[in-house]
């Protein structure tokens, strides 16, 4: 039996970290889903973490783990297949490392991702927006670090981790031209230009932020970089409030990708080219920001108003009388009067 806790502590370590480079964005999603796995596996078998063994992570316990993610855990399609991508980079890391387990190995690889839908985007209308940006309170020191930070994901069209990552030195808000470094997927990077309104709002906090030693722009009450679940905490919280004034708000799911996507959306709407939008958004292929166009009704009105439709063929039709339509029915009042009548039963009955 070879033993797991060594193999996945040098995959994370060795394999992820220093050979191949990934990010930590990417070793804390393998890591997430790493311990789900382990948590079902012992679980299952009765065992402390530290006793599990590779075998014991075969095909049959792969699949039960991933069936239970969505009938148990309720999980939908996509997590589950993020959680089979990481178990697929841990078992090519296998192959190498214990030639002995190929099979398993390959057993594993060959259990297949599960379609999903292509949903829609959720975004808000500018109305929906200026409600959430309006929620903080400009008064209170919080409520000016919400707002800074609220209009900068949305004007930006940064993604979590972007915002929350973004540091002092990425800003540049002197000159003629003030812009800040997002740091992107895959480690790309992009320089923003600021719309003034956002420049005025992240100004207003770095004058309240205070010499923390912390690099991050945007800081927790404890004086340290904000996490991904706590902006994702204070998005919620002003949606909710922000539903008070504006009741459609209440109808959404808000989470902080859904200002990325308005963003997204008001661009495409307002240059009309999807190339424009991607290169903001920092897509590395068009395909990515495909999803806005479907969202996006302008474009589809744009095609109807170009296109020529065929003229159909007119006629008109002339509508039967409605008494003459009630007699005319084979049913009255429930009751089929015709049924199982003859033609000699009809012309007895008109006869007298």
């Amino acid at each position: 039996m070879t033993p797991l806790a060594p193999l996945v502590t040098r995959f994370f370590r060795n394999h992820l970290a220093v050979e191949k480079g990934v990010s930590q964005h990417t070793i804390a999603s393998y890591s997430y889903a790493f311990k789900f796995l382990c948590r079902y596996a012992i679980d299952r078998l009765g065992k402390s973490p530290s006793a599990l063994a590779l075998e014991d992570l075969d095909a049959r316990m792969i699949r039960d783990h991933l069936a239970h993610l969505e009938r148990d855990c309720r999980n939908g399609p996509r997590t589950r297949n993020l959680c089979l991508t990481a178990i697929r980079s841990f078992m090519k890391y296998v192959e190498y490392e214990v030639p002995s387990a190929l099979e398993q190995s390959r057993q594993i690889l060959a259990i297949s991702n599960k379609r999903t839908e292509e949903r829609l985007i959720n975004h808000l209308t500018r109305e929906e927006m200026k409600a959430v940006l309006d929620a903080p309170d400009p008064n209170t020191r919080a409520g000016i670090r919400d707002q800074a930070m609220l209009y900068l994901g949305f004007a930006a069209g940064l993604r979590a981790s972007e915002l929350v990552g973004l540091r002092l030195d990425d800003t540049e808000l002197e000159g003629p031209y003030p812009s800040i470094l997002a740091r992107g997927k895959a480690r790309s990077r992009r320089r923003l230009p600021l719309w003034k309104e956002a420049t005025r709002a992240l100004r207003a906090w770095l004058a309240v932020r205070g010499s923390v030693p912390t690099p991050e722009v945007f800081l927790n009450a404890r004086g340290q970089a904000l996490t991904t679940s706590g902006l994702s905490h204070i998005v919620k919280k002003h949606a909710r409030a922000a539903a008070e004034q504006c009741p459609s708000l209440s109808k959404k799911n808000i989470a902080p990708h859904v200002l990325r996507h308005t963003c997204a959306m008001i661009s495409l709407q307002a240059t009309g080219d999807i190339r424009k939008v991607a290169m903001w958004l920092g897509h590395s292929s068009l395909k990515s920001t495909e999803i806005y166009l479907r969202a996006d009704p302008t474009e589809k009105l744009d095609t109807i108003e170009k296109a020529l439709p065929p003229d159909l063929r007119r006629g008109t039709f002339p509508v039967e009388d409605q008494l003459i339509a009630w007699l005319s029915g084979r049913k009255l009042s429930g009751v089929n009067l015709w049924e199982d009548t003859t033609d000699s039963e009809l012309g007895t009955r008109d006869s007298s």
